[in-house]
């Protein structure tokens, strides 16, 4: 029985990817520098597994950027409008590279980024792949060789890891001619056989395939896509082993394809779905010689592998394939868990009790071991102590007294429906709001966080540290406030915002002043690029004793006759974006949640705020992965929102905002959430996302983001312009609203100034050109 790891944290204990990424995208850093750093990481990583037990070593699951974009490069699938900097001997690989990333304003060339969207139903961002009609292919990138020869000169033989040829065409978008993209298969398989022969030249042995659209709802033509690909690969390829990796979810109707496959392992997640485990044992059509890697150890989240229950599953496995063909794994890959828990050790913000109940990614593997060693009777004077050890802390937390409250309990219970529901329909609260706000044509706001300095995050630093006082500190937030409000009058923009100022991050924020949430000092998981966030741990029921944003969003409504948006984040991104408990239902915790945050819009109501926005990024991401499941959350999840929604008066506009969402299949939901104003994502698709939209007849305000606020170019006023004219052909114009793709928390305020301005003189001239046309 051996261990495996299916990919491993890049970001490193103290987040040094992102600081070198951010110093050298801000030229104090050569590109040596980063890629030192880079080379560092991995280093410290290969040798953490081999020291903690892991027989099978990813690699190629190290990424500067995004493991997707890699794929691009490595496969040369870049789109036209970058040729001209892959060409341009001004330009390094890394400048393409980031080009694509993040966009690109430097030298006479100014290029957009490409689509950013979730990588199923996680917070993390992948960049999309764009395919044309008969697109070719090459091998032009020797990352994946490179690094792992890196590792063969640790002493370490690793299991490269790859995106697998189908999931990589699904996760694109076709974007010239009418053609669909599996049909592209053919052309991209040699570039991935050049590989694989290159891998087999250095004597690699194992390799992993993810293909985690085998968790999806895949066409007759899709799972024929799957059984070529890898029928293909056995054939050319007889002495390498191949792991096909899926994850997320069970293999459903795509089962009886995979198990005719011949490949050597396959990997299960579960910890999502442990009954197909009982489906592969049970349906005698598993091949004798194909081994099972077990995703017992929950790679998603943070609590303390329950090893009884997985010990339980392991030795159903054993008893009837043998030990030999058992491997041992997290779920899935541990980029989406924190690094180490032994770096907490600040009990104000995560008690000992809270503590004892986590596993980060390192004690993850740690449980692999664990695991493998006991099931397999290895080393057992250590190993019964770590089950003994495991079984009491899981009992501990079962018998807690700090994680429930009976009266939060009896308030979910007592909801009734008119505790979802507004006093009347949108066409009423319209014209009402319309007399309250009196707005013009396309008003203009943003969505939210103003840059966050180096000097806000120092400040804020030292508040927590005690090295200033509470006066000082708020002394502070005033100025930042008060200078945000004048540059928002003095740009023109019709709906402001106080900038946010003294959050940290838009959940962790929230949750520092609810109960039933810890928090760590280093849990930072990647979203995308540099950009990282520390989700709060929901160990116990939700409450809110006091008001939580009222203060401040008063304080900067009463800088100004303009409205200002009183700003929340909504229940369920705050479910999504947290390590959520998992000993009762999803649904009960959202439950909870919405209540605290109607407490908060109510008295945000009460202080005079005329639109409160509450957003709601993860509604789109919560989506289960099979069709078959979204009814039932979509119901909790709509009923949540408008549960935090529904506690103030027709007057009262809300708003709630989307970022990197599809929403074709979701869009009577979306109408459903009742939401006057949803803002979404739309500058990188070019208004695309606008389609279904109109289609569908919103019957709601809009507004789609005309410009990109996760690149650091300043886009023209002429492109916000073409984007606003493109935008009113799909929606009405009294319907639009203007503004930024998303928070401009992560932009510096020179390019924040420069793009504002523009956008609100973009949204003047488009007015001016309706008012000729009337």
């Amino acid at each position: 029985m051996k261990t495996t790891n299916l990919g491993y944290p890049r970001i490193g204990n103290q987040r040094e990817l992102k600081k070198a990424l951010e110093n050298y995208w801000a030229g104090k850093e050569p590109v040596e520098t980063l890629l030192e750093t880079a080379k560092l990481i991995r280093r410290q990583n290969w040798l953490l597994q081999k020291e903690q037990g892991i027989d099978l070593i990813p690699s190629n699951d190290f990424s500067l950027y995004d493991q997707v974009l890699d794929m691009c490069m490595t496969l040369n699938a870049i789109p036209d409008r970058y040729i001209s900097i892959k060409h341009n001997k001004n330009f390094s690989s890394e400048d393409l590279y980031f080009a694509m990333a993040r966009g690109i304003q430097k030298d006479g060339v100014d290029i957009t980024a490409m689509e950013m969207t979730k990588w199923f139903d996680t917070n993390y961002h992948y960049l999309v792949p764009e395919f044309s009609e008969g697109q070719k292919f090459s091998f032009v990138n020797s990352k994946i060789i490179d690094e792992y020869k890196e590792a063969l000169a640790l002493g370490i033989k690793t299991k490269p890891v790859l995106i697998g040829p189908v999931s990589f065409l699904l996760l694109g978008k076709e974007k010239n001619g009418n053609f669909n993209r599996i049909d592209l298969l053919n052309e991209l398989l040699p570039s991935y056989y050049e590989i694989l022969k290159q891998l087999t030249a250095l004597d690699a042995e194992h390799v992993q395939f993810d293909e985690p659209y085998l968790a999806t709802e895949l066409s007759n033509k899709e799972r024929e896509a799957i059984r070529f690909t890898y029928t293909q690969i056995a054939d050319k390829f007889p002495e390498l082993k191949i792991t096909l990796a899926n994850y997320f979810d069970c293999f459903g109707e795509n089962l009886n394809t995979v198990l005719e496959l011949p490949v050597h392992t396959l990997h299960l997640d579960l910890v999502r779905c442990n009954l197909q485990l009982d489906d592969i044992l049970n349906s005698n059509k598993l091949k004798s010689n194909t081994h099972l890697s077990l995703g017992v150890v929950d790679g998603r989240n943070i609590w303390k592998n329950d090893f009884e229950k997985s010990l339980e599953l392991i030795q159903k496995a054993v008893n009837n394939i043998g030990e030999d063909r058992i491997l041992i794994a997290p779920s899935c890959s541990l980029i989406h868990s924190p690094c180490d828990l032994e770096l907490e050790k600040n009990e104000a913000n995560l008690s000992a009790e809270v503590k004892q109940w986590l596993a980060f990614a390192k004690q993850k593997l740690e449980e692999v071991k664990t695991l493998r060693d006991f099931a397999a009777k290895k080393n057992l004077a250590t190993t019964i102590d770590k089950v003994k050890a495991n079984v009491l802390a899981n009992k501990n937390r079962k018998t807690s007294t700090t994680i429930h409250n009976p009266e939060v309990k009896q308030r979910v219970e007592a909801l009734t429906t008119k505790d979802d529901q507004r006093i009347n329909s949108f066409s009423v609260r319209q014209k009402l709001q319309q007399t309250a706000l009196n707005l013009p044509l396309y008003p203009t706001t943003t969505i939210g966080s103003f840059p966050q300095t180096k000097e806000v995050r120092s400040q804020r630093a030292n508040f927590k540290k005690g090295n200033i006082s509470t006066e000082d500190y708020n002394t502070f937030l005033e100025k930042e406030t008060r200078e945000t409000i004048k540059f928002q009058e003095n740009a023109g923009l019709d709906v402001l915002v106080h900038g946010e100022f003294e959050r940290n991050d838009m959940v962790e924020y929230f949750g520092e002043k609810l109960n039933g949430f810890a928090f760590t000092s280093f849990g930072w998981v990647q979203s995308y690029g540099s950009r990282c966030v520390k989700p709060p741990i929901i160990f116990g029921d939700v409450s809110r004793e006091n008001p939580m944003t009222v203060e401040w969003s008063s304080y900067a409504q009463s800088l100004t006759k303009k409205p200002v948006k009183g700003m929340l984040t909504g229940p369920v991104t705050i479910l999504q974006w947290s390590f959520v408990r998992n000993d009762q239902p999803r649904s009960q915790t959202c439950a909870q949640i919405a209540l605290a945050i109607r407490d908060e819009v109510v008295d945000l109501e009460k202080a005079g705020l005329q639109i409160i926005q509450i957003d709601e990024p993860a509604i789109r991401e919560g989506l289960p992965l099979r069709k078959a499941d979204w009814e039932v959350y979509l119901n909790w999840a709509i009923k949540s929102f408008r549960i935090s929604a529904s506690g103030v008066q027709d007057q009262t506009q809300i708003h709630t905002h989307m970022c990197y969402s599809e929403f074709n299949d979701i869009i009577q939901n979306i109408a459903d959430m009742d939401a006057d104003v949803i803002t979404i994502e739309c500058s990188r698709s070019q208004m695309e996302l606008l389609d279904v939209f109109h289609e569908f007849k919103y019957p709601n305000e809009i507004g789609p983001g005309v410009y990109d606020i996760h690149s650091p170019r300043v886009p023209e006023r002429s492109e916000m312009v073409a984007l606003i004219e493109k935008a009113n052909k799909l929606i009405p114009a009294e319907q639009l609203w203007i503004n930024p793709d998303c928070g401009l928390k992560t932009r510096h305020w020179e390019e924040t100034k420069k793009a504002l301005i523009e956008m609100v003189a973009a949204a003047q001239e488009c007015r001016k050109k309706v008012a000729a046309i009337a």
